[in-house]
C-alpha cells in the first residue's frame, strides 16, 4: 500500500508576531498538522529570496513567510519589504520549475494562534492537491 503524501512546510516567521501565534497554538493545544518546520526570525524583512529558493531547491514543498500585519512591524517596515520580495519572487519562480502557490506570505499577529493553526492546515491540504516538490528525492531528512 502506497504512503499517503506528507508535505514539508518551512515557516519562516517573526520572533514578535508569527512565532508566538505559533507558540499560542501549541499552549492552546489547538490541532493542526505537523508538516511544517518553522525558522524563528527577527523580521521577515530579513528573509532573502534567496534563502526561499534554496529551501525548494533542497526539496521543501512549501514555503511560508508569516509576520506582523502592515504597520504593525517592530522594525518600522521590515514586513512591507518582505512583501514586495515575496510578490516578485512568486512571479520568477516558475523559471525555476516550481509552481507559484507554493509560497505563501501572511500577517499573523501574536494573539493569532487560531488563525497560525488554520493557515498550516490549509496550506498542507493544499500542496498535498498540488503533489510533492520534484526535487524531494534530494532532500535529506
Amino acid at each position: 500500500m502506497e504512503e499517503e503524501f506528507e508535505p514539508v512546510i518551512l515557516a519562516f516567521v517573526c520572533n514578535w508576531c508569527t512565532y508566538t501565534a505559533a507558540d499560542l497554538a501549541g499552549t492552546s493545544r489547538l490541532i493542526y498538522p505537523p508538516n511544517v518546520r518553522l525558522i524563528r526570525v527577527m523580521c521577515t524583512g530579513m528573509v532573502d529570496p534567496k534563502y526561499v529558493i534554496k529551501a525548494f531547491l533542497d526539496g521543501a514543498d512549501a514555503v511560508l513567510v508569516s509576520g506582523c500585519h502592515p504597520g504593525d512591524c517592530h522594525y518600522i517596515n521590515g514586513n512591507l519589504k518582505a512583501r514586495r520580495r515575496m510578490r516578485l519572487l512568486k512571479e520568477i519562480l516558475p523559471r525555476f520549475g516550481f509552481e507559484p502557490q507554493r509560497l505563501r506570505l501572511t500577517w499573523i499577529g501574536a494573539s493569532d494562534g487560531i488563525q497560525f493553526a488554520d493557515t498550516v492546515k490549509e496550506m498542507v491540504s493544499q500542496i498535498k492537491e498540488i503533489g510533492p516538490n520534484a526535487c524531494k528525492q534530494q532532500m535529506v531528512v
